[in-house]
């Protein structure tokens, strides 16, 4: 049934790099999903910054965001997210303020506080490593950074001051949802890779959302895994790429997504299909009418405002078909 839900939807992409690909595939996987999702009328195309990680190639994050922007005409693109603490606050604020003022009214900055990968790299980040949390403070000085000029500060974001690029909290915890409803920021949970506290951290960032110039009322998303097809059996068999993937994350073996296989029989341990199950209790995997179904409850046991879905689906041609069963489901982009 079209617009069956009357809230958008967005897509998160990795940039994933597939088996006998490479990075340069994966930047052109990028740009066709993200002019598809314009097409089919999705909100936002966000990008998560990883490192280290064989199947990421959305390293430079906004580097990628740049060419995904200059590829489309009307869809927001994103981060979902930057980790800040690899970063400092006036160096996102300058990125985002010039891809503010190249693609005006369509750039997003999400920020998450893990590192995004493990601390070895971390490190090689140049990342703080003393244990301090500085997140919320390098939030307020970063959100100062794209308000109103001031001219008499002694430190601006030129670009940056003025540009006012909207800003999301990430979180897969009740931390950032506490900190997003302090300052009255848009709320993005990570249900795709870490479903535990979702409904916790909805409820507190609701309860103790307190209004401010960014947001009146409190405006929250989720992201679930979404594996699409014409029917239950081939989504479940394409869904056998994402399981890889998800095993060889649990085993510190991490690679390039690889083909579906029509079975997996054999390839886990009790253990691993116990942890690999609860990994992707958020990933929806069907034909349009198991998708609809599943994705109906959960909009609406969580109450979330909008929905953002990552594919890991080793085919463009199925990964974008995934989402053409689906987006006609939502309300399109204005």
């Amino acid at each position: 049934m079209k617009n069956a839900f009357n809230i958008p939807l967005s897509v998160l992409d990795l940039a994933t790099v597939v088996e006998g690909e490479g990075v340069a595939g994966a930047f052109r996987r990028a740009v066709a999903g993200a002019q598809g999702a314009e097409r089919l009328g999705c909100t936002r195309y966000w990008f998560a910054e990883h490192h280290n990680m064989e199947s990421v190639a959305s390293a430079a994050t906004s580097v990628l965001i740049g060419h995904v922007a200059g590829h489309t005409e009307r869809i927001r693109v994103g981060a979902g997210g930057i980790m800040l603490p690899n970063h400092a606050p006036l160096v996102i604020a300058e990125q985002f303020g010039t891809l503010e003022a190249l693609y005006p009214g369509r750039i997003d900055l999400g920020l998450g506080r893990a590192p995004g990968t493990d601390p070895l790299t971390a490190g090689a980040l140049r990342r703080s490593l003393s244990g301090g949390d500085d997140f919320p403070n390098d939030v307020v000085e970063l959100l100062r950074y794209l308000g109103p000029q001031e001219p008499e500060a002694r430190v601006r974001a030129i670009p940056g001051e003025g540009s006012h690029v909207p800003v999301w909290l990430l979180g897969s915890s009740t931390y950032s949802a506490q900190l997003a409803a302090m300052l009255g920021l848009p709320f993005a949970f990570a249900s795709h890779f870490a479903p535990t506290y979702l409904h916790e951290a909805l409820a507190l960032y609701k309860a103790r959302f307190t209004p401010s110039q960014y947001l009146r009322e409190p405006y929250a998303m989720a992201c679930v895994g979404l594996i699409a097809a014409d029917t239950d059996g081939e989504a479940e068999r394409l869904a056998t790429s994402f399981y890889q993937l998800v095993l060889g994350l649990i085993r510190n073996k991490r690679r390039p997504l690889q083909p579906p296989t029509d079975s997996l029989e054999g390839l886990m341990t009790p253990a691993e299909e116990a942890a690999v199950a609860q990994f992707t209790r958020y990933a929806f995997v069907g034909s349009p009418s198991t998708v609809q179904q599943e994705l109906g409850d959960f909009i609406a046991e969580t109450g979330i405002q909008e929905l953002m879905v990552t594919s890991h689906i080793y085919g463009l041609e199925e990964r974008s078909h995934s989402l053409e069963l689906v987006a006609p489901l939502f309300q399109p982009a204005s």
